[in-house]
C-alpha cells in the first residue's frame, strides 16, 4: 500500500470517529494542545504565510506533515458532501494506529 492509499483510508474513517479537524484556526488549536497524530497540508495553497505556520507549528510539536498536491483532492478526501477545497487538515484520532507507522 502505497502513502497516498493509505492516507485516504485514514482521512475516510477519522471523520466516523470526530477525530478529523479542517482548517487553519482549528488545526493549530489541535497540534498546540499536542493532540494530533498527522498533518496534512495542500502543496497548492497560495498563501505561503498559511504554509509556513503549519509546517513551523508540526516542526515544533513533532507531528508528522504530509504534503497533498491538491486542495480540491484533499477536500475530497476529507468527506465534504460538496467538494471544497480544504488546505490544511489534523488526524486527531482513528482506528487503526498501523497507517502512521506505514506512512512515515
Amino acid at each position: 500500500m502505497d502513502t497516498m492509499t493509505a492516507l485516504q483510508l485514514v482521512l475516510r474513517k477519522s471523520p466516523a470517529h470526530g477525530g478529523l479537524v479542517r482548517g487553519l484556526h482549528e488545526a493549530a488549536k489541535v497540534i498546540e494542545k499536542h493532540a494530533s497524530l498527522l498533518c496534512v497540508l495542500a502543496e497548492d495553497c497560495n498563501q505561503p504565510d498559511y504554509q509556513k505556520l503549519v509546517k513551523a507549528l508540526c516542526a515544533d510539536h513533532n507531528v508528522s506533515l504530509i504534503p497533498v498536491p491538491s486542495a480540491k483532492t484533499l477536500g475530497e478526501w476529507a468527506g465534504a458532501r460538496k467538494v471544497v477545497g480544504c488546505s490544511c487538515l489534523v488526524v486527531k484520532v482513528f482506528l487503526n494506529e498501523k497507517f502512521v507507522k506505514t506512512m512515515v
